[in-house]
């Protein structure tokens, strides 16, 4: 029972950490890259669709992407959808690709993104908290119910907050790199 649960924690834990790093994907840094625009949701024939399954992304330059839609009927939703103030890009189309140049990012905006990214970080261990928090209600209730001993449940916690700790460091050395990415000029 406490392997199982254990073993599920981790899993949640490792979806987490996946998940922040999407998430962290779509911060802007100088550079240009096409997670940037992951989570950018096309309105295509009435049904928000994701960007990255109408179209293929090029990165020709350091800031500048090209996206090439498969349907060309769709391009002026696409532009549409690059154009809303959430997105921030600029897209200019010829009419069979789009190309978004990114501005240069002022030291301002480098502080803006960086406050960002903490506040994902923090939302990922607070999610890892969270995992810990009803694996170790799972534990609490074994010993209670009897099903395990107290020094098995004892040992059950330090190998979650061994789990927890090593997750929690992991989203610690995203927000690091992250940060010093965007700091970099």
């Amino acid at each position: 029972m406490i392997d199982q649960t254990l073993a599920e924690t981790a899993e949640k834990m490792e979806r987490t950490i996946d998940a922040a790093k999407e998430d962290f994907a779509t911060i802007r840094t100088g550079r240009a890259h096409p997670g940037m625009y992951s989570k950018v949701m096309v309105d295509y024939y009435g049904a928000p669709t994701p960007l990255q399954q109408l179209a293929t992304f090029a990165v020709p330059e350091a800031r500048t992407i090209t996206i090439t839609p498969f349907d060309v009927s769709a391009m002026r939703e696409i532009e549409k959808a690059l154009g809303d103030p959430e997105v921030g890009a600029n897209p200019s189309s010829d009419g069979k690709m789009i190309r978004v140049t990114l501005p240069v990012l002022t030291e301002e905006r480098r502080k803006e993104y960086v406050k960002l990214a903490k506040a994902k970080g923090e939302d990922a261990r607070v999610a890892l908290r969270n995992h810990r928090r009803k694996a170790k209600d799972a534990i609490d209730k074994l010993v209670k119910d009897g099903e395990i001993g107290e020094d098995e449940g004892t040992r059950a916690e330090k190998d979650l907050d061994a789990l927890t700790k090593k997750h929690v460091e992991s989203v610690d050395e995203i927000v690091k790199k992250k940060e010093a990415e965007l700091l970099d000029v």
